[in-house]
């Protein structure tokens, strides 16, 4: 198995947030070879700013692995990650994030400020970008456009 085929897990749920009105950004965290935590965004639906796809990801695997470090762990997910799940990513250990569409207004791996280069934090974190990158903006642009269609109606 590669980073596309994760990729592809993640689009997956991806489509699962955007089914339910959420915006479609899935993830998944990984630990050899097996997929360990599952997740999309759910802010509206569960009334939680905090509901990223990355922090539900992170918080299934920390569940199932029985431990809040994920040391080993990869992260694939469908959209640059923002500030706050950069934070969470650092903080549970992670090994690689493998993301798919950059995020130019909150994406923290260089898109606005690039929080993964930053030296003085005490963990750091291998960085992918692009993997399956048209097929996870496509995704977005579409969910977009159709929000916008929906309110000049």
């Amino acid at each position: 198995m590669n980073d596309h085929y994760f990729m592809r897990e993640a689009l997956s749920l991806a489509r699962s947030a955007e089914c339910l009105g959420e915006v479609p950004v899935g993830a998944v965290v990984v630990r050899e070879g097996v997929i360990v935590g599952r997740g999309f965004n759910s802010p509206i639906g569960e009334s939680d700013p905090t509901a990223h796809a990355e922090i539900a990801a992170l918080r299934d695997a920390a569940r199932r692995l029985e431990n809040y470090r994920l040391p080993g762990c990869e992260l694939f997910v469908t959209l640059e990650p923002c500030a706050m799940c950069a934070g969470a990513i650092l903080h549970s250990r992670i090994s690689r994030v493998i993301y798919g569409a950059r995020d130019l207004k909150t994406g923290v791996h260089g898109s606005v400020v690039d929080l993964f280069a930053v030296e003085r934090l005490n963990h750091h974190t291998a960085v992918v970008g692009g993997v399956l990158a048209e097929e996870c903006s496509q995704l977005l642009s579409s969910f977009f456009a159709g929000r916008r269609a929906k309110r000049e109606q």
